[in-house]
């Protein structure tokens, strides 16, 4: 029993760490709460504040936990956090960073009191023929694939249409594109065909960053000083480059084809990138990047399919932490909830990224008791085993927060001569 404890000790430490590092430069309450919530959220694999409060073990009655925890996220996520948070992804990037960005929908069915509680596309019980819509909240999210090859969030918004003041879903995007191009100077951006709009490719020429963005049927391209529907190239040609990609958790054999053409945007010269093989139509991808050999075709499109990985984000936040679920009502409230959330897949990112050899994420894994030895997407097994490493904690983290008292000297009476 002494290594379930020992193991909980160093992966507290380390938790603790870790939000130390993103809230150090702020006021001594907000560091306690940020660690407090963060410890928490890991623990309960939860982001109810009831089921927080249960992790931290605290002296005092529930409810007034659960009260210090609210008033803390009605005050919104703290700007100097959010920065230290997003310099330390820069630095888990590699030299040429990914950048995929995808919208996902929040639904509160039974909602009421929920700030500016919008309408929103169920996409879990929507189908190709049919659309259900329910009250709910989009979410913006923008993550970058780290060294390790698992994404981290750079940009994540809750917005609703039903806000104040609000402009356009493009609007949020674009935000999220200009953080992107402002963090790394130059990355690739992976989108999916909802996102073929001729605002979205002159934004990126604007800011001179390289996309990788998949093409509906209906689009035109300019090919032989003729314009031409991107399906009508797409059933011309052949793919000749066989080569293997990973979509969606499964190897697939594709061909790919690439040809030179111009898009109704900015006029500027592209390759439409072809994929056969993979779906049931072949994948249209337009990318201003440089082709020059077949090994150039390939990166292209595994850029693209390393998109999937995005959606398992997505997935594993909501199913990890239940991120539906959570029931603060303001908007401001929400969003720092989801910041903090989105620290704790930070904090997966970073085990990831650990050598295999590192005695902690092998004892986080051998707890989580995996049925497959190897995935290419961990995060669920590491969010499994860190709650059941610190299910044997007796203790939260007020202790490491005392408060340091000057040393009185003992009152002495001094005699008279």
């Amino acid at each position: 029993m002494s290594n379930f404890t020992s193991n909980t000790y160093t992966l507290k430490r380390k938790i603790l760490t870790f939000t130390n590092n993103i809230s150090r430069q702020l006021p001594k309450p907000e560091r306690k709460f940020a660690a407090d919530i963060t410890y928490g959220m890991l623990a309960a694999k939860s982001c109810l504040l009831t089921d927080v409060v249960d992790q931290l073990h605290e002296g005092s009655q529930k409810i007034n936990i659960v009260d210090w925890l609210s008033r803390h996220l009605k005050k919104g996520t703290p700007a100097k956090a959010a920065v230290s948070y997003l310099q330390m992804v820069k630095k888990w990037g590699p030299s040429e960073p990914v950048i995929h960005i995808d919208d996902s929908d929040v639904v509160k069915p039974d909602g009421y009191k929920f700030e500016a509680l919008g309408v929103v596309r169920e996409g879990s019980e929507s189908t190709p023929s049919k659309n259900v819509y329910k009250k709910g909240y989009h979410v913006t999210e923008a993550c970058v694939l780290t060294t390790s090859n698992h994404p981290a969030s750079i940009f994540s918004r809750i917005h609703s249409s039903s806000e104040k003041g609000y402009k356009s879903t493009n609007t949020i995007t674009f935000d999220a594109i200009e953080q992107g191009a402002a963090l790394f100077g130059k990355a690739t951006f992976a989108m999916d065909r909802g996102y073929d709009d001729n605002k979205m490719f002159l934004k990126l020429d604007g800011l001179k960053q390289d996309y990788v963005i998949r093409l509906k049927s209906n689009r035109k391209l300019l090919y032989h000083n003729k314009w031409t529907f991107a399906d009508e190239l797409r059933n011309r040609r052949k793919g000749k480059i066989k080569t293997s990609v990973f979509y969606k958790g499964k190897d697939h054999e594709a061909y790919l084809s690439h040809v030179k053409v111009q898009i109704t945007a900015s006029r500027k010269n592209i390759y439409l990138v072809l994929v056969y093989g993979v779906t049931d139509h072949p994948m249209m991808l337009a990318t201003n990047k440089e082709i020059s050999s077949k090994e150039d075709v390939v990166k292209v499109a595994r850029t693209y399919f390393s998109r999937w990985k995005i959606e398992e984000y997505f997935r594993c936040k909501k199913q990890m932490f239940r991120f539906e679920d959570f029931r603060v009502r303001k908007l401001c409230a929400i969003n720092a909830l989801n910041f903090y959330i989105t620290l704790c897949m930070a904090f997966l990112a970073m085990v990831s990224m650990e050598s295999e050899s590192n005695a902690l994420k092998a004892a986080i894994i051998k707890t989580a008791d995996p049925v497959k030895e190897k995935v290419f997407f961990c995060y669920y097994r590491l969010a499994k085993g860190i709650s059941g490493i610190l299910s044997y904690a007796r203790e939260g983290v007020r202790l490491w927060f005392r408060t340091k008292r000057p040393a009185y000297r003992q009152i002495c009476l001094k005699l008279a001569a």
